[in-house]
């Protein structure tokens, strides 16, 4: 399946590397993308954008892909700070001297799920691959955000968690924040068992139970992680004409999106990436 262009996601190719943009953030002054599994060097499951060091790719590959795609989408691969994702809902933030140590063994940044600066020249990356990447921007305090939430960091709420972080850190008003649902597994890819249903249940409005999930003849549920962190969002006071769901299904696109579904986990990571110009 091709990804085809909408009023909430749009492809990308320069240098014959594909990426996705978000049309929402196109009139203001940033540099972001969501990466493909294309247009890098990596081989075998991780053909060939592979963007994480931690899932046995060769490293000189993994760092070469991220030049790659750091001249397709314009930025330095020396102003990135990377997430170090653990299903929490843990958010810094960074800025300058946070850059710089995205080919060191050892970062300084552990155990963060969720990053966000007001600093120009500062790109956040997180990574994917059937996960939900959230992605802010605050045109007015002028300040961005960039969030991993799997379904366990959307039953935490990490989309209320990163608003109240800018609120606090950035003296943002939730009304004025833009934020994107990025790239991740659809309702209809994404079987959850009992466990997972009864967490969603103690921790959303018994209201919204109809619209998050439906149950199967075998006894597990689909799980509508989309509409999950799009009621996070509102509930924390973002506008809903402020959210944009991207609506693309990484399970559904497995040879442009890596997805850890339908490889059974042999695969790559994906990245998202949001910094101010």
């Amino acid at each position: 399946m091709m990804i085809h262009n909408s009023e909430t996601i749009k492809r990308i190719e320069r240098d014959g590397v594909p990426f996705l943009q978000f049309p929402v953030f196109e009139p203001y002054p940033l540099v972001h993308g969501f990466s493909t599994r294309l247009g890098g060097v990596s081989g075998g499951d991780f053909a060939t954008m592979n963007m994480s060091f931690t899932r046995g790719d060769e490293i000189g590959d993994v760092k070469e892909n991220y030049r790659i795609f750091a001249r397709a989408v314009g930025y330095d691969v020396r102003e990135l700070v990377l997430s170090d994702q653990v299903h929490s809902t843990n958010i810094l933030r960074v800025g300058a001297d946070d850059c710089g140590q995205v080919f060191q063994e050892e970062r300084s940044i552990r155990e963060v799920d969720g990053l966000v600066t007001d600093e120009k020249n500062v790109v956040l990356m997180t990574f994917f691959a059937d996960c939900v990447p959230l992605l802010f921007y605050d045109p007015v305090k002028r300040a961005i955000g960039n969030a991993h939430s799997g379904w366990r960091g959307t039953v935490q709420k990490m989309g209320r968690c990163m608003v109240e972080s800018m609120v606090r850190e950035f003296g943002s008003r939730p009304e004025d924040i833009l934020a994107v649902v990025g790239p991740s597994i659809c309702q209809k890819c994404y079987e959850v068992s009992r466990e997972v249903i009864c967490e969603f249940d103690e921790a959303f409005d018994k209201k919204y139970r109809k619209q998050l999930y439906y149950e199967k003849p075998n006894g597990h549920y689909q799980l509508d992680l989309w509409t999950a962190n799009r009621i996070v969002l509102e509930e924390a006071g973002i506008s809903p004409e402020n959210i944009s769901v991207s609506g693309v299904c990484t399970y559904e696109n497995p040879g442009e999106l890596f997805s850890h579904r339908f490889t059974n986990g042999r695969r790559g990571n994906l990245s998202a990436v949001i910094g101010l110009r």
